[in-house]
């Protein structure tokens, strides 16, 4: 891995120590679309899916890739088991993640 940025190196990593999470649920709506926008990602939205799971202990309920100035954002609804509802953005060149407001 000598030409890995530190990020992808961190995200692949944390995808590796994770492959014991629950494999992925059928293909969510939008799915082919997120795909196009993706191509070229440091990280795939599956996996995006899977490091958010696992960090937050809640699970995505709507996953879908937005364009934000010309980078890919995935955009991931999450429910806990309290009920609570919120998003978060993740960055699909590097892997970091934002709470959305």
């Amino acid at each position: 891995m000598v030409n890995c940025k530190p990020a992808a190196f961190l995200v692949s990593c944390l995808v590796a120590l994770s492959s014991g999470a629950e494999p992925l649920r059928a293909a969510r709506p939008g799915a082919d679309h997120a795909r196009t926008l993706a191509v070229g990602s440091a990280i795939s939205m599956e996996e995006a899916v899977r490091i958010v799971e696992q960090r937050f202990h809640a699970r995505v309920v709507k996953a879908q890739a937005q364009n934000a100035n010309g980078r890919t954002v995935y955009v991931l609804k999450l429910l806990d088991d309290s009920g609570r509802v919120w998003t978060v953005h993740v960055d699909a060149a590097n892997g970091s993640l934002q709470q959305a407001q």
